[in-house]
């Protein structure tokens, strides 16, 4: 089987039938239809998440294996695409436009080819393709059932493609890469009045500017500067006419950060802010503050491992080390919580084919797919050569 002309094949099937976050039912049927083809064992832990388990022997012999886990993204975007290529979406809103249909194809071929040789294989693999990265909670779900064990994972690693990098390079980055990602809601509750006699009525609307403009100076003053910090209020929903003053206000947003213990005190932090707004303001208010994924940092020791490896099957022009992390958030911190790992880019963008170079979700992004066949086979000798 030619690997490059299979692992394409793959990629424009998932992108013609892209689907959303936890509705991926025909992609997960795709998934195990192509596993069991090629012997691989499947075992379904939620209703669109397959895990597929490439090992040699019985299984006395695989529960004494260690185990290399690797994770793809399953899930497409409610993007309506505009590249007209032949393999465009064929669902009309839904669209793969952030790659994850070639980080499947790429993670699925490189399984295909370890069970071809699973008698050299020296540890188990296991595949995991998980639902619902984009809208987060994918990741934590397969987690709750399992999927770091039966067998255990010692080493996970997640690879995403990267329209900013040279296609067929790898991209690695050390220490933290993607920052946590938090929402909150915050309703400032007063008992509205005239607009025209403030002074019998409680200002929610008021209110909401000062803890906006409050929530810019605790991460301008409060906030070491050297640590990368966003606090951003993306929606504000209250009052309905130009002369009644708004009984209340709903605002909404998020927090991200790169710094675990900054992370666990903003809450806190930002419920003080809340509270010394409305007391001045003689109002009340409700939080709800949900942490949706953790900064994601990867272990220097495995990445220093996959490193070493990469320096004996690309040359050193195709190693880019990404110097900055990014605010964006990864549900492949997850996994970090619990196994080392370390998550890698893959290359997909080409300045001589434009249409190749527009960012993660764009209606016309797209990927040079010359890069996928290079990604299988470094991570195929990742594999062999990691533990």
């Amino acid at each position: 089987m030619d690997i490059k002309d299979y692992v394409i094949k793959v990629r424009r099937h998932l992108h013609k039938y892209p689907e959303l976050g936890n509705k991926e039912f025909k992609t997960t049927e795709f998934l195990v239809r192509e596993l069991n083809k090629f012997n691989i064992k499947t075992r379904r832990l939620t209703p669109t998440g397959v895990v597929g388990l490439i090992c040699k022997g019985d299984k006395r012999s695989e529960a004494k294996a260690k185990t290399i886990a690797l994770r793809a993204d399953i899930d497409a975007l409610p993007i309506t695409e505009e590249t007209n290529k032949p393999y465009a979406s064929r669902v009309s809103g839904v669209m793969h436009a952030c790659g994850h249909d070639a980080n499947t194809a790429i993670v699925l071929s490189t399984g295909v080819l370890l069970a071809k040789d699973r008698e050299r294989l020296s540890c188990n693999v296991k595949l995991i393709f998980q639902p619902n990265e984009e809208t987060a909670g994918g990741a934590r779900s397969l987690i709750e059932r399992g999927v770091l064990y039966e067998p255990k994972v010692d080493v996970i690693l997640g690879v995403h493609v990267n329209p900013e990098i040279e296609a067929g390079a790898i991209g690695i980055k050390y220490g933290e890469m993607f920052a946590s990602v938090d929402k909150f809601e915050i309703q400032l509750i007063g008992d509205g009045g005239h607009a025209a006699m403030p002074h019998k009525s409680k200002d929610v609307i008021s209110a909401a500017a000062k803890v906006i403009q409050e929530f810019e100076t605790y991460r301008a003053r409060h906030v070491d500067p050297l640590s990368p910090m966003v606090v951003s209020v993306c929606a504000i929903h209250g009052g309905e006419r130009f002369n009644v003053l708004a009984k209340d206000v709903k605002l909404i947003g998020t927090v991200r950060t790169l710094d675990e213990s900054l992370h666990r005190k903003v809450k806190k932090d930002m419920e003080r802010i809340i509270k010394e707004k409305c007391a001045l303001y003689g109002i009340k208010y409700k939080l709800t503050y949900d942490v949706i994924g953790y900064p994601l940092v990867n272990s220097e020791r495995v990445l220093s491992r996959i490193e070493e490896i990469l320096r004996k099957v690309l040359s050193p022009d195709k190693i880019v080390r990404v110097k900055q992390p990014s605010l964006g958030g990864e549900d492949f911190a997850e996994y970090l919580r619990y196994v080392p790992g370390a998550f890698i880019y893959v290359g997909t963008g080409n300045r001589k084919k434009r249409d190749t170079l527009y960012p993660w979700h764009h209606a016309k992004f797209d990927i040079d797919e010359d890069a996928l066949p290079k990604a299988v086979e470094v991570l195929y000798h990742i594999i062999f050569n990691l533990l």
